[in-house]
């Protein structure tokens, strides 16, 4: 019985080691892609994944003046959503074993495309957030921004 217990305390303490490993992730972004720059909060959304949702952009409204929204999004439903608000990476989970986030996607607004996504720590400040067109990939950089 005493082995169970141990086991059992062993396992959780691994599980919430896994947790918090997965937690590096959580925070703010400074993003640049194609001159433009953004910042993206990643948030956790349930046990074991993250979101990560732009919340402020460089230039936010048109030449016209206009807020600039998603007008790529191939959801109709989507497309009035302002670009400050747009959900780049709607789900991803944290894999321990490889110390990745994946088994998510990655939208690209520029494109109205989503791809498969993995994303690891370049190093403790620079996120590599990499999308999948089968065999082919892209890279970006996303760096932390310090509070």
């Amino acid at each position: 019985m005493l082995v169970v217990a141990g086991v059992l305390a062993l396992s959780s303490t691994v599980a919430s080691a896994a947790a918090n490993d997965g937690d590096r992730i959580l925070g703010e972004y400074k993003a640049v892609k194609d001159g433009a720059v953004s910042k993206v909060r990643i948030s956790k959304i349930g046990n074991n994944a993250y979101k990560a949702q732009v919340f402020w952009l460089e230039k936010p409204n048109n030449p016209d003046g206009s807020i600039r929204t998603d007008v790529k999004n191939p959801d109709p439903a989507k497309r009035n959503t302002p670009s400050d608000q747009i959900v780049l990476i709607e789900s991803v989970s944290y894999n321990g074993e490889d110390n990745v986030w994946d088994d998510g996607n990655i939208y690209d607004p520029t494109s109205g495309k989503v791809y498969k996504t993995v994303v690891d720590f370049k190093d403790d400040k620079t996120l590599r957030v990499r999308g999948y067109l089968g065999p082919f990939s892209k890279s970006l950089y996303w760096h932390k921004i310090e509070e």
